[in-house]
């Protein structure tokens, strides 16, 4: 029978992963002949060529992505096999730690970590302030065990590693300066606001969901300034320099001098989930603390429907 190492495969799998051997030795904290020798040694092991030269770097043969489409089922139900042994805790008692965007630290996280505090004691959450593509690096190489981000920047849900788990749908409204002309106006839509100054990120999230929706409303946002944090960019509202969305869930951010108003027929929504490393969400302490954020999230759903 063919001798099948867990620690080796999981090289391979980062190096899939990340691209290159320097690249794969940083995130593993080896050195990279260790990286390449261990592969070697898999490769006997398996009796199949797993890399290829191409160029200066390496690429995974088909034998390799074969290897490793196999090697996921293992290392999911490795991923259950912990959380069976888990179980023996009940999960009242341990840390999970979680990493989690900037606007769902207050608006989700925090709540869920008050209704943990006072239902299972004995049961801690590290939190971790990450955008996007750090939070999966960070749960992919096991620093985390809970990543909370927008549906539009998590894996897609066909991914192996990880098991998606939807929360939230946040309306995004329009922050007017108080004294502008459609800061009262009946049934304000998006498209009325097409020949304003926006305000929003020269990158990322924010930049790509600010466009989508003012695309789908049928213009593109001219970008006057950019800002990454709410408290700039509602400040400039404030001062009149521009249009922004806000997400609901930056609510805490607001000022005097804006009005927030709620589109009236294509009111956009960006989507937040959880995600958590397939086979992980069996265990009994992840469990419990994706229950508490699926609560707090239907108590902030509750609030913005009322």
């Amino acid at each position: 029978m063919t001798e099948w190492d867990i620690k080796k495969l999981q090289i391979l799998r980062t190096l899939r992963d990340r691209g290159t051997v320097t690249a794969t030795a940083e995130a593993l904290r080896m050195t990279p002949s260790a990286v390449s020798q261990q592969l070697t040694n898999l490769a006997k092991q398996l009796r199949v060529p797993l890399l290829e030269a191409q160029g200066r770097r390496v690429r995974l043969t088909d034998a390799a992505h074969l290897v490793l489409r196999h090697a996921e089922s293992v290392f999911a139900q490795l991923e259950r096999a912990d959380a069976e042994l888990a179980g023996y805790l009940r999960g009242e008692a341990g840390e999970v730690r979680v990493a989690a965007f900037s606007t769902a630290v207050p608006a989700l996280v925090v709540p869920a970590v008050q209704q943990l505090r006072a239902d299972h004691p004995g049961l801690g959450v590290r939190v971790r302030e990450a955008e996007a593509g750090e939070a999966y690096e960070l749960l992919g190489a096991g620093d985390v065990d809970l990543a909370l981000s927008l549906a539009a920047h998590a894996p897609p849900e066909r991914d192996p590693k990880f098991s998606r788990v939807p929360l939230l749908a946040d309306p995004l409204d329009v922050a007017l300066p108080a004294g502008h002309p459609l800061a009262d106006a009946p049934g304000l839509r998006l498209a009325d606001l097409s020949a304003e100054p926006w305000i929003f990120g020269g990158s990322g999230p924010w930049s790509e969901i600010t466009t989508a929706a003012c695309e789908a409303a049928g213009f593109v946002p001219e970008q006057a300034h950019s800002a990454a944090g709410w408290t700039a960019i509602l400040a400039m509202v404030e001062a009149g320099m521009g249009v922004a969305l806000v997400p609901r869930m930056a609510s805490a951010e607001r000022r005097a001098g804006v009005v927030m108003r709620v589109l009236a027929a294509d009111q956009p929504r960006r989507h937040v989930v959880a995600a958590v490393r397939r086979g992980a969400e069996e265990g009994p302490a992840l469990a419990k603390v994706l229950g508490a954020l699926r609560q707090a999230a239907v108590r902030r759903e509750t609030v913005q429907q009322n």
